[in-house]
């Protein structure tokens, strides 16, 4: 028996390689003689950068950003093997796990670090970038990043625009005089981890800026701005890219990326899943375990779990998901593939107590499944 171990992170838990092991522990419990690979995954955010440098045998490049709150934090990249692709994940940079709860407010964040991150990357002489888009603390288009990179954007009394997705109405002029010629001759290509459009009631702010620190009234503020940053992008260089799928990811990033640099939106589990040779992996395997840290109705957007899964359909193999949370309407992921799903979390638990504590409950969730496929194969005892 070949047993198939894809997950994504368990963010601000565990990373993708640890989530791998601490499966395969518990089902070794029950099929210590199975074969066992461990792929870990990645979609564009956290983990994206280790799984396509391991899988390349690349290397990581550490260097101090502008974090989402304006402060200093450490961060990094990486740079594939062949020695000229560079791998950016703008979590790493302006991550939501990078803000505490209290002090979340994608009025003010920014992805400003992210255009260092892009700098730092040119001056190592790579022609194409990657960056992934998954799990941001920033609502703000990409501004803060395309401001790093050399764009000005400019209010009404020609000051320089400030920090955050609560500046964004304030635009009235876009000067791209000063953006790094450098880039003109790089290929960039887009890992989101969604696809969402950048505004409306699917959009950027409505969907995920609550989970960013975002009031009612805040969401309606922020995306009444996205709207504002689209129609003067729309004015300066005739692109419309409200609707496009995938520039809502990242608070908008991806519309700034798509807007101003030469780039390309692609499906960030596929570019990993491709990278790491998944579906060839997947030709003689027995079954599938797949998950990440929650799994609901926003999973079927292009996370990983749907994208691991429908690439073992292919060969038609059975897929199990964990999360250590199931929320709204998880069920309609076995819709798309995923055959069953099961929650790690044992009981109700505090939240510090489920994250603190996850690798123990994944490690018995993976066991209780080895022993629900032993009856399944008609094992006893």
């Amino acid at each position: 028996m070949k047993i198939i171990i894809a997950p994504d992170s368990f963010k601000e838990s565990l990373s993708a390689t640890e989530v791998a092991v601490a499966i395969e522990e518990g089902l070794k419990r029950v099929f210590p003689e199975a074969t066992y690979l461990k792929i870990p995954m990645a979609d564009g955010g956290e983990g994206t950068v280790q799984s396509l440098v391991c899988a390349t045998g690349g290397k990581i490049i550490s260097k101090t950003v502008t974090g989402p709150l304006g402060e200093s934090v450490p961060s990094f990249f990486g740079i594939l093997g062949n020695g000229k692709t560079a791998v950016i994940e703008m979590a790493a940079a302006a991550g939501l796990n990078q803000v505490i709860p209290q002090k979340r407010n994608p009025l003010i964040t920014t992805t400003y670090g992210v255009g260092e991150l892009i700098l730092e990357a040119l001056s190592h002489g790579v022609d194409k970038i990657c960056i992934g888009l998954g799990g941001s603390a920033t609502n703000d288009a990409g501004v803060g990043m395309l401001q790093a990179l050399g764009l000005r954007f400019l209010d009404r009394d020609g000051m320089e625009l400030g920090f955050g997705g609560g500046k964004l109405g304030d635009i009235d002029i876009i000067d791209v005089s000063g953006l790094d010629k450098r880039l003109e001759s790089i290929t960039i290509e887009v890992a989101c981890d969604v696809d969402t459009p950048l505004v409306g009631d699917n959009g950027a702010s409505a969907i995920f800026g609550p989970q960013k620190g975002a009031t009612q009234e805040m969401v309606e503020l922020l995306d009444n701005n996205l709207h504002h940053f689209a129609d003067c992008v729309q004015a300066k260089i005739g692109k419309d890219i409200r609707n496009v799928p995938g520039s809502g990811a990242a608070g908008g990033l991806g519309a700034g990326i798509l807007a101003f640099l030469n780039s390309e939106l692609k499906s960030g589990i596929n570019l990993v899943m491709e990278a790491t040779d998944l579906d060839l992996h997947l030709a003689d395997a027995t079954i599938v375990i797949t998950g990440e840290g929650k799994i609901d109705n926003q999973t079927m957007y292009g996370k990983t779990p749907i994208g691991v899964a429908q690439a073992a359909k292919k060969h038609n193999l059975p897929v199990i998901a964990i999360a250590g949370h199931l929320g709204k309407d998880s069920h309609i992921v076995q819709e798309h593939g995923i055959d069953a799903l099961f929650s790690v979390v044992p009981g109700v638990v505090e939240l510090d107590t489920a994250l603190n504590n996850a690798r123990e409950y994944i490690v018995n969730c993976a066991e209780n499944i080895g022993r629900i496929m032993k009856i399944g194969m008609g094992f006893k005892g």
